[in-house]
């Protein structure tokens, strides 16, 4: 407990899941967790997401893959230190791979799981959720500041990614809150939210091609 890590048990996680478990359950509810460790919360999160997945989409395996991809998306965690990271990306990433094979009696595809991996890299981050600063390897903030990459359905089997920075979505929510409580009206530079990068859309169908720039 160096950096001041708590261990949530499987019981309690599952507890508080249940509270709000019509939005674990929804395959395109965002969820992020700003001290994710090693996926205490994310996990279970993505198996119920990936169970409505089978019971909506199971009948045809085109659909259930883009599902399962689109559920693998919006899960986002940020977390201190590196090798939590790495164990947060290779559980989510067997869970994923699990399930998958279970329902579809095959692995996936090598592009697909690039695809799955790369997700990973892009949503699961090492950073301080505090300072909204990537860190280095000794866990100290850098002058980078964490990107997050929204992954948005578009005609069919595309998917659109636009990046932002996690300070000036802070700061657009922070100015909505204090705005709609006063009953002003949002200003132009909150409306909407402009990202940092914005790339065009990608096809995921059959996991055949991804988004190589980083």
């Amino acid at each position: 407990m160096d950096h001041g890590e708590v261990f949530t048990p499987d019981w309690l996680v599952n507890d508080m899941l249940n509270l709000v478990a019509h939005e674990a359950e929804r395959i395109d509810s965002r969820f992020l967790e700003p001290a994710c460790g090693e996926g205490a919360f994310l996990a279970p999160i993505l198996l119920r997401k990936l169970a409505t997945v089978r019971r909506q989409y199971g009948s045809s395996p085109a659909d259930y893959e883009f599902r399962a991809v689109l559920a693998l998306m919006s899960i986002y965690g940020v977390e201190l230190l590196a090798d939590n990271v790495r164990a947060c990306r290779e559980r989510l990433q067997t869970l994923w791979l699990a399930e998958y094979e279970r329902r579809l009696k095959r692995p996936p595809s090598a592009e697909c799981q690039k695809t799955v991996h790369f997700v990973l890299e892009r949503n699961i981050l090492n950073g301080n959720a505090l300072s909204m600063k990537k860190v280095d390897a000794s866990a100290h903030d850098t002058q980078e500041p964490i990107l997050f990459s929204e992954w948005s359905a578009v005609g069919g089997a595309l998917i659109k990614r636009r990046d932002f920075r996690q300070d000036e979505l802070l700061r657009d929510q922070n100015a909505r809150t204090s705005l709609e409580q006063a009953e002003g009206e949002l200003p132009l530079e909150y409306v909407p939210k402009y990202p940092v990068r914005e790339f065009p859309p990608w096809i995921t169908a059959n996991c055949r091609k991804r988004n190589h720039e980083q």
